[in-house]
């Protein structure tokens, strides 16, 4: 192969390898969805010493063509003699994340 045609192969290649996959975005996301739910269980609980496990995570579609894309959490708290579960939306590329209570938390 010549120079010229090695030049644009081996810029894709570097590109590829740059894009993140859904598994890396979700850990990328995954300390902010953390913390947001944890702060709201802790003050929702009235337990400072709550800690969080995340049980699960997926990324969503967006809902509309060019919408928001979403990674959503589901985060189980425990603290205090309490555990209750919520769920954790977060925008992509952005620190804006909101938790809410899942069903059958007490």
């Amino acid at each position: 192969m010549s120079r010229t045609t090695l030049l644009p192969l081996a810029a894709a290649l570097l590109a590829l390898g740059a894009c993140e996959g859904p598994q890396q975005i979700l850990a990328d996301e995954q300390s902010v969805a953390t913390d947001v739910a944890l702060r709201r269980a802790r003050f929702e609980m009235n337990c400072p010493a709550a800690t969080a496990t995340v049980l699960s995570s997926q990324l969503l579609q967006p809902a509309a063509w060019r919408g928001i894309e979403r990674a959503e959490y589901t985060i189980g708290i425990s603290g205090c003699g309490q555990r209750v579960t919520y769920i954790t939306m977060c925008q992509l590329g952005s620190p804006s994340c909101v938790a809410v209570r899942g069903q059958g938390g007490a």
